[in-house]
């Protein structure tokens, strides 16, 4: 997709997901055979639920169908959200992911190599993370600037109890 078509599809659809509540993460037009597909990718701090990701999509459609940004021919639009599995590239990202275990691709200038923690609290700086002990040993607690980090991707938990079970267990 040219750089020229992105901006105008940004600026077309960027305030119709804002207004949903709602922020747009990720904006993609890829050929398949004849067709064309954008993908949208959208979420908010308290996710997006079925429900909202189809009124987004209803209103995006409408106001492509609108207008000329994506040219003659036909495409396919897909909205939907970041997945399980999200990469983490803004500080509301990281926001988001406060609580959950997070593998972090870590800067040369950082020592390099990968950490797997779980995200504590986030600031304008960086985060502070736990990272599980190994072969019993306690887990420890460590800080990481935004500018030691090279990636970071959300990691899928299947054993991880809620806090209501947690508490549970407690009392």
């Amino acid at each position: 997709m040219s750089t020229t078509q992105s901006e105008r599809l940004r600026v077309l659809l960027e305030p119709l997901v804002s207004s949903q509540g709602l922020d747009l993460e990720e904006l993609e037009v890829e050929a398949v055979g004849r067709k064309r597909v954008l993908r949208v990718v959208v979420d908010s701090d308290e996710g997006a639920d079925l429900d909202r990701v189809a009124e987004v999509s209803r209103a995006l459609s409408a106001a492509l169908d609108e207008t000329d940004a994506m040219g003659e021919g036909e495409y396919t639009l897909e909205v939907g959200t970041p997945g399980a599995e999200r990469p983490l590239k803004e500080h509301r990202h990281y926001v988001r992911a406060v609580g959950r275990l997070v593998r972090f691709q870590l800067a040369q200038a950082a020592g390099g190599g990968e950490l797997v923690a779980r995200v504590l609290e986030v600031d304008d700086e960086g985060v502070d993370l736990e990272v599980p002990g190994v072969k019993g040993r306690r887990a420890t607690s460590r800080r990481l600037a935004f500018a030691d980090i090279d990636k970071a991707r959300v990691q899928v938990e299947f054993n991880r109890k809620n806090k209501h079970e947690e508490s549970a267990e407690e009392a």
